[in-house]
C-alpha cells in the first residue's frame, strides 16, 4: 500500500553543500587556468549536477570547453569531492526535525536530486542520515532527470509513495518546474541555491525555515492539489 510522501531536493534544500562543491569546482578550474568561483557565484551554478556547474563556470569566464575536457574535469571534480565527504556539508537547520516529523506521522520520505546517485548516497551515509529515506534518486538513477517530471514520479514509486499524496521540497526553478509538470505541490526554501528569488517561479509556498514545514501545511497543499483539474 502506498503512503503519503515528502520528496526533498538535496543540495541547497536538505543539506548545505555549497562550501564543498565550491572547493571541488575550484580544484578543477585551477588546473585549466580559470579564475576561482566565489561563494556568491557557486550558488548560481548549483542545481543541475557537476557537469553543468563546470559548464557554467566556463561560460561565466567566456571560455569554451575543448572536446573531451568536460568528461575529464567532471572525473576530477568527483574524485576531489568524494575524497572530502562530508567535509563542511551539514543539514540545514530544522531539516532533520522536519523529516522526523513527517515520518512519525506515517509519511515516507525520499531524495530526488540531479547530483549523481552514488555521490548523494555517499554524502547522506557520511552524515549518517541515509536511513531516513526510502529512496535516494540521483540524476543518473533513471534515463531522465529534473526538470523532467518522470524523475520525480519514479522517485516516488521507488520509495513506495503515493503521487496523489505527495509534496516536493526544493530550492530552485528546476525543482519548482519539475513539481509543476507533475501536478504535485512544491514548497520552496528561500535559503538555497538560486540566481533569482524562488517566489518568482511561483511555488505553492515559500518557507524560510524548516519549522514552517508542518503537517498542516502539507495536508493543506495536497488537499488543494486534489481539488485542481489535472493539467
Amino acid at each position: 500500500m502506498t503512503k503519503p510522501i515528502i520528496v526533498f531536493d538535496l543540495d541547497g534544500t536538505l543539506v548545505d553543500t555549497a562550501p564543498d562543491l565550491l572547493d571541488s569546482l575550484n580544484h578543477c578550474l585551477r588546473g585549466v587556468g580559470l579564475p576561482p568561483v566565489d561563494e556568491v557565484q557557486i550558488r548560481r551554478f548549483i542545481g543541475a549536477g557537476s557537469r553543468t556547474m563546470i559548464e557554467r563556470a566556463f561560460a561565466a569566464d567566456g571560455r569554451r570547453l575543448a572536446n573531451g575536457q568536460l568528461d575529464a574535469l567532471q572525473d576530477l571534480f568527483i574524485e576531489h569531492y568524494t575524497a572530502g565527504m562530508p567535509g563542511r556539508s551539514q543539514p540545514f537547520p530544522g531539516a532533520l526535525d522536519a523529516v522526523a516529523r513527517f515520518r512519525q506521522a506515517g509519511f515516507v520520505t525520499a531524495v530526488c536530486t540531479n547530483k549523481l546517485e552514488h555521490l548523494s548516497r555517499h554524502l547522506l551515509e557520511a552524515l549518517e542520515i541515509a536511513g531516513l529515506f526510502e529512496a535516494i534518486c540521483g540524476g543518473d538513477s533513471f534515463s531522465h532527470k529534473k526538470p523532467d517530471p518522470r524523475h520525480l514520479f519514479d522517485t516516488i514509486a521507488r520509495a513506495g509513495g503515493d503521487p496523489e499524496r505527495a509534496v516536493m521540497i526544493g530550492d530552485s526553478r528546476t525543482d519548482i518546474d519539475t513539481a509543476k509538470a507533475a501536478d504535485i505541490p512544491v514548497v520552496a526554501v528561500d535559503f538555497g541555491y538560486t540566481d533569482q528569488p524562488v517566489h518568482m517561479f511561483e511555488p505553492s509556498r515559500v518557507i524560510s525555515h524548516f519549522d514552517a514545514l508542518t503537517l498542516e501545511l502539507a495536508e493543506k497543499l495536497m488537499a488543494a492539489a486534489a481539488d485542481q483539474p489535472a493539467s
